[in-house]
């Protein structure tokens, strides 16, 4: 079945023309190129100051980039967020939507530090979550001296992202390093089955334009690499996996009706709720994946709800 003429009225041409790819890796480098052209946001806020920095890495690993967003003085708070970009973690720059980070660090007065973690096919899991990871401990460990309360610290990240964001608070919580005040997750990549044989849900009105069941597929082959599925940390490249949700931070998660990920958000906000975990779970009806980057008055929506609920939560 066709989809089309359910996707919002604004969007659906935009939706319609969104770049494919397959699993060919010339066909994936020019999927990240159209992926970064296509939805990079400059930062044009004069009053938000861009600092990039390289701090360190996993053991035995490369340096990981970061970008600063540091509010306007007037409005600086003590929180912090550390985001982490979309991309099904096999493509995206933290740079694509440093238009959006620097709106948001202006308009709540936070200091926002996006990750430029390693991608897979080229490096597996746990590369790009050990990376992110990196530079959580590293805010944490350095807060005091940029004016950040270690204590306000939040995570945040779509797509892909949500998937290192949700898997960044397990280790923290495992590891018992840094106590997290929140996280936000939009349209979180959770569940490793999705689109393939044994997926726990297969709607059809879900999953036709911008992320696919083919792409879900051929983006979790790369980051999972040789992980077998009984190895201990299978929960954390896969966090629908993660047998307990207990003792995770406040918890806001947007999803689309229409988009792939619909039914693993859902699941795991009623896990999270079983847990004992405060959690605030939104559906937009007539939404695909990643329509909050598209210019339209959803869009437009979905960026207030999110910037109101960071507000909430810090």
């Amino acid at each position: 079945m066709t989809t089309l003429g359910l996707v919002d009225a604004e969007q659906r041409n935009m939706v319609a023309s969104f770049p494919d790819f397959d699993s060919e890796q010339d066909d994936l480098m020019a999927f990240r190129r159209d992926l970064v052209e296509g939805t990079t946001v400059l930062l044009n806020s004069r009053s938000v100051q861009y600092e990039e920095r390289l701090v360190p890495g996993p053991d035995d690993a490369p340096d990981v980039r970061i970008i600063l967003f540091h509010p306007p003085k007037s409005k600086r708070t003590t929180s912090a967020i550390l985001y982490v970009h979309g991309g099904g973690m096999i493509a995206g720059t933290p740079d694509m939507q440093a238009g959006t980070l620097g709106r948001l660090a202006s308009e709540t007065g936070t200091m926002i530090v996006s990750v430029d973690y390693r991608l897979a096919p080229e490096a597996p899991f746990p590369g790009g979550l050990e990376d992110v990871y990196a530079a959580l401990i590293w805010l944490h460990d350095c807060a005091e001296e940029m004016g950040i309360d270690p204590d306000r610290i939040m995570v945040m990240g779509d797509s892909g992202g949500g998937c290192l964001a949700a898997a960044t608070a397990l280790l923290a919580r495992d590891r018992g390093t840094v106590k997290l005040h929140a996280q936000v997750l939009i349209y979180p990549m959770l569940d490793l089955r999705t689109g393939g044989a044994n997926a726990p849900s297969d709607d059809p009105t879900t999953g036709e334009f911008v992320w696919t069941r083919a792409q879900n597929q051929h983006a979790w082959s790369a980051v999972r690499g040789k992980l077998a599925a009984d190895d201990p940390r299978f929960g954390y490249l896969s966090p629908a996996f993660m047998h307990d949700l207990s003792g995770l931070p406040a918890t806001f998660i947007i999803t689309g009706a229409l988009d792939l990920f619909r039914d693993e958000d859902i699941t795991f906000a009623h896990r999270l709720w079983k847990a004992g975990v405060p959690t605030e779970l939104i559906v937009y009806a007539n939404a695909v994946h990643a329509f909050d980057l598209l210019p339209s008055s959803l869009g437009e929506r979905v960026r207030h709800d999110v910037l109101e609920a960071v507000r909430r939560l810090l």
